[in-house]
């Protein structure tokens, strides 16, 4: 693996553990609890990037140009299902990450990868594997500060103090 994959990987990895804070011990309820105007919950951000990192390595192994997006799939991206759990969920994300990891252990991220068409984006374009697996590193960290802001809405709880704590210092 290239020092550039390997250093991608440490960061997906570091993502995803700030996010998987957001959710540590949470009830179903509370993963279904929308604490702000936003109709975004704990459970939906969770689902959502999971199915993101899962679509855009699929993208990427597929390089399909014909491929479209699947627009029937858009309703549901940010809803946690009444058939899903807080630690299936958790179980299958790391499954797609274990999956993302050994796909980066030999991917050319100068790879030019075509980009499903879509309503808003109706031309084909294309970009490097290296920039999508950016797309997703960029979807997870955005998505546990607003993962983290409904954490600390619903009890109080959030991935600074959490850090701070789990190394002996405190604020």
């Amino acid at each position: 693996m290239t020092t550039a994959n390997t250093d991608i990987v440490k960061m997906l990895d570091e993502q995803r553990a700030n996010f998987h804070i957001t959710v540590r011990g949470i009830t179903e309820e509370q993963a279904r609890t929308r604490t702000t105007t936003s109709e975004l919950t704990l459970g939906g951000l969770l689902h959502h990037v999971i199915s993101n990192e899962r679509h855009w390595m699929k993208v990427i192994a597929d390089l399909d140009e014909n491929a479209e997006f699947d627009m029937a799939s858009a309703g549901g991206e940010y809803v946690m299902a009444e058939n899903e759990t807080v630690a299936g969920l958790i179980a299958e994300w790391d499954e797609v990450a274990a999956s993302t990891s050994a796909a980066l252990e030999t991917l050319d991220l100068d790879l030019s990868v075509p980009v499903p068409t879509a309503p808003w984006a109706p031309e084909r374009i294309w970009q490097s594997a290296r920039f999508t697996v950016l797309h997703i590193l960029r979807e997870i960290s955005q998505h546990a500060g607003h993962a983290d802001i409904i954490r600390e809405e619903l009890d109080g709880a959030n991935t600074t103090r959490t850090w701070a704590a789990e190394a002996g210092m405190s604020f």
